[in-house]
């Protein structure tokens, strides 16, 4: 276990001589809005080391330099949290990046595989879950935690490799840059408050309703960042979609709604949100949002989302990919409707040329699907073989 900077700087150098690594972070964000660093893990062929972010003193800036360094690529798997922390912390993201949770995806694993299982799948290890749940910021650490969170990197060494083979041998190591191009782009974690209410659902009937909403979620946004608190312990859910709905004009009327806590409206945050009322009504009708819609798709589009839908599982069994890699059933629907000027990932790059061509085929009437020999084939119709 590291627990100076020294040391730590002294693995960062050891294991940037290597062609890649492997990282994961444990953390704890049950009571924080961000969360909270607590273990990093990493290893290379030939070293493995703990590093304890919580350790009295240590700097992690060697950390993040390696992280930053581009000669040196990052293994992770399921890698979105992890990075999220990397990025608050250090603002920078790893490049390269090797996500092995999408890789497994693109190499016919299936959808979002669970750790232990791609490990099971890819080695012969397996993985000990007893110490899952543990709270990683209590010191200190058993032995069979700190060996649980050891395996997370020392068997990943062994997943990636695998993986790297199949990539190469079927040619599909372009399908995962583009995915890693989506998780290296800060824009994916840099979220505006004022989308917040995005995160939502949408119980709200009129646009003056919605936006109270919306200046609720973001009022919320911004003081559990601040605060470092989550969003539920700032205001819950409940709570917006009532006062987005009652649009108390004072105090007194925020502390009569049912999920509002008693006394909560004499507090700070109590006049902050009737303020955020306030501004909510003041917005010209004319300027307010509209009730987004359930769109009302053209006649026969049902239909074709069938076709498409089939369409989606013969490629998925011939090339071995996960389906919701190529496309969701909210894809298919626009594809349906909107065909080439549908704005989908299935119509670029890999996906369009494993699917998105094809369900063109299949909209323009170029190619048929028939069943015969107990299967679903496509075939082109004549004239257009």
């Amino acid at each position: 276990m590291i627990t100076t900077t020294a040391d730590l700087a002294k693995a960062c150098t050891d294991l940037a001589s290597a062609d890649y690594i492997t990282v994961d972070t444990e953390f704890i964000r049950e009571t924080t809005f961000w969360p909270e660093l607590c273990l990093i893990q990493m290893a290379s062929d030939h070293l493995a080391v703990l590093v304890d972010p919580l350790a009295d003193g240590i700097d992690l800036a060697p950390f993040f330099a390696l992280m930053a360094d581009e000669t040196v690529v990052k293994v992770f798997h399921a890698a979105r949290q992890d990075l999220e922390i990397v990025y608050k912390l250090g603002g920078i993201l790893p490049k390269p990046l090797f996500d092995t949770q999408v890789a497994a995806m693109v190499c016919g694993f299936g959808e979002s595989i669970a750790y232990d299982q791609l490990v099971a799948r890819t080695t012969d290890g397996r993985i000990d879950k007893t110490s899952r749940f543990t709270d990683w910021r209590r010191r200190p650490l058993s032995e069979q935690q700190l060996a649980y969170a050891l395996a997370d990197v020392t068997y990943l060494r062994d997943v990636y490799r695998e993986l790297s083979r199949q990539l190469e041998a079927d040619n599909r190591g372009h399908w995962l840059a583009e995915e890693m191009a989506i998780l290296a782009d800060p824009a994916t974690y840099d979220l505006h408050p004022d989308d917040a209410w995005k995160r939502l659902k949408l119980r709200v009937r009129k646009p003056i309703e919605l936006q109270v909403m919306k200046e609720l979620a973001a009022w919320r946004e911004r003081e559990a960042r601040d605060l470092d608190k989550p969003r539920g312990r700032i205001l819950k859910d409940d709570a917006i979609y009532e006062i987005a709905q009652q649009q108390p004009a004072d105090e007194q009327a925020l502390g009569r709604l049912r999920t509002i806590p008693k006394g909560f409206e004499r507090s700070a945050a109590g006049r902050e949100i009737v303020a955020a009322v306030s501004r909510a009504l003041a917005v010209p009708k004319s300027d307010l949002p509209p009730i987004p819609r359930s769109r009302q798709l053209p006649e026969g589009t049902a239909a074709a989302v069938e076709f498409l839908k089939v369409l989606l599982k013969i490629v998925v069994e011939e090339k071995g990919v996960a389906a919701k890699m190529i496309a969701s059933g909210d894809d298919l629907e626009k594809l349906a409707w909107k065909g080439e000027d549908a704005e989908i990932a299935a119509m670029s790059g890999w996906r369009r040329e494993i699917f998105g061509e094809r369900a063109l085929g299949l909209l323009q009437g170029e190619t048929a699907l028939v069943y015969r020999n107990r299967k679903v084939e496509v075939v082109a119709l004549e004239g257009n073989a």
